[in-house]
């Protein structure tokens, strides 16, 4: 495939890895985390944001859809998902910008050209590329790999940030053209991991055990979420296997769980489902960190 769907290309960003980064966002993800900050980065097609504070209710969108998905329920402007094509009629329509295409695609070629343009700052920094999403080992390999390949003969280093929920060969695939892995674990029990996800974590945890083994670089990455898995039992599990299972990693991250996408869920359509979740104090953290820290001998971190 020569194409790939983008959501957004974050440019100095100083959290997916060493250095000031660009972090691209590929659409699609075979998780869908209860606490996900990028729900728009879930669906593997093109999909509508639709911003309703700025609608001011005309109905042009609904009289021009071609596919008939634009109604008005309750007084407010309703479009039906399973109808919508993402065509953009509705955005060219839409006078008070009330309605974007989540989903630009990409040639490996122009998004070289757009990588690059930041390379100073790379080489400034020991920074680079982080490839994330979604999750970017989903997409087409293809693709992936031949990005990577441009990236690489421009000197560029590149992170893999992945949720782990991929084929064994997908990673393998890309091992030779990645600096590090951002390797998110999340909770350890299957079936807890199933209900919060959608999937449990046997594929995930197998894939960091040869991940580990390979040698490669790894930044374990560790979400933080008030009442899924800030508890000292919980960080006492994934300590537990990391060092039972002798993984080996440069660090981990201890990344407290903020509610900044809670608002983007009504603008695709989904309902968000974390309103019980909260963020974890400072000491409560401090506390997760010296836990983690007594079964590991590489350091453990708040943030990043």
């Amino acid at each position: 495939m020569e194409n790939s769907l983008i959501t957004n290309i974050q440019k100095y960003s100083i959290h997916d890895g060493e250095g000031t980064r660009t972090t691209v966002f590929f659409k699609g993800c075979p998780l869908s985390c209860k606490w996900c900050h990028n729900p728009e980065t879930q669906s593997y097609k093109k999909g509508l944001l639709f911003y309703a504070e700025r609608c001011t209710g005309c109905r042009a969108c609904m009289e021009e859809c071609p596919q008939d998905a634009v109604s008005v329920k309750d007084g407010k402007v309703f479009t039906e998902a399973g109808r919508c094509t993402g065509c953009e009629t509705c955005i060219d329509i839409c006078v008070n910008n009330a309605r974007e295409i989540s989903g630009k695609t990409y040639g490996i070629q122009e998004l070289t050209t757009e990588l690059q343009k930041d390379q100073i700052f790379y080489e400034t920094s020991h920074g680079g590329v982080t490839l994330s999403g979604g999750e970017v080992l989903a997409r087409d390999l293809d693709y992936v790999e031949n990005l990577m390949k441009c990236l690489k003969r421009r000197g560029i280093r590149i992170n893999v940030d992945t949720c782990g929920a991929v084929p064994w060969q997908a990673i393998e695939r890309v091992l030779p053209y990645t600096d590090v892995f951002l390797f998110d674990t999340k909770v350890m029990e299957s079936e807890k991991h199933r209900f919060y996800t959608g999937r449990d974590n046997k594929e995930i945890l197998e894939n960091l055990e040869k991940l580990s083994a390979a040698g490669v670089g790894i930044w374990i990455r560790i979400p933080v979420v008030g009442g899924v898995n800030d508890s000292e039992e919980e960080i006492k599990l994934i300590g537990e296997f990391l060092r039972d299972k002798r993984i080996r990693a440069e660090q981990v991250n201890l990344l407290p769980y903020h509610n900044t996408g809670s608002g983007k869920y009504g603008r695709v359509g989904m309902e968000y489902e974390g309103k019980d979740f909260y963020t974890p104090d400072e000491a409560e953290m401090k506390l997760l960190q010296k836990t983690l820290q007594n079964y590991i001998n590489y350091p453990v971190y708040i943030g990043g």
